[in-house]
């Protein structure tokens, strides 16, 4: 896969550049996080990052293929591009969960002929509304609000995940921007 501008490229851009190399070299990854929200808001939503969680605890060539692509360690398990002042990638071990739920099936892309991986919607729904419940993170609603408005969205999934977070009132505001103009 061709790099992307790295003075201008998207968190999308990024994350099909560097999942693809990872992937083509086994190690497979799911985006997470704020990114998520840039993919499903096509960039009107940018988060600065990618968050990235490993399929395995044991990635020990994860250094080497970053810099294959030109990616230093900056901070523990930060990676930062010198041309890309705008975005760097951060790398999470497994499993990927969302508050309690640990049992998260991503969806998945196809880039160049290889699988990469992100939260499903839904997912990144409940994943934004999980900074919203436990760290008051007003922010993540607004995004979580943002992708149920531009892609279909399991609410049935959001709500039982909300009541066992504790949290249903967090779902109703949801559900009530979601539903307003």
């Amino acid at each position: 896969m061709k790099a992307p501008n790295w003075k201008t490229c998207t968190e999308e851009e990024l994350w099909k550049y560097v999942a693809s190399h990872l992937a083509k070299n086994g190690i497979h990854t799911i985006l997470v996080g704020g990114a998520v929200v840039s993919v499903y808001t096509e960039g009107l939503y940018r988060s600065g990052d990618l968050d990235l969680v490993l399929d395995t605890v044991l990635a020990k060539n994860l250094p080497k293929l970053m810099a294959e692509i030109g990616f230093r360690v900056e901070v523990g398990r930060h990676y930062k591009h010198p041309a890309c002042a705008h975005l760097f990638v951060e790398f999470a071990s497994p499993p990927a969960t969302i508050g309690e739920d640990s049992s998260i099936m991503p969806a998945e892309r196809k880039v160049e002929g290889t699988i990469i991986r992100i939260y499903s919607p839904t997912d990144c729904v409940r994943d934004r509304l999980a900074s919203y419940i436990h760290f008051k993170a007003r922010d993540c609603l607004d995004q979580a609000v943002l992708v149920a408005k531009a892609h279909p969205v399991d609410l049935d999934k959001v709500k039982k995940w909300c009541r066992a977070e504790g949290a249903p009132t967090a779902y109703e505001e949801f559900v009530a921007l979601v539903r307003s103009k």
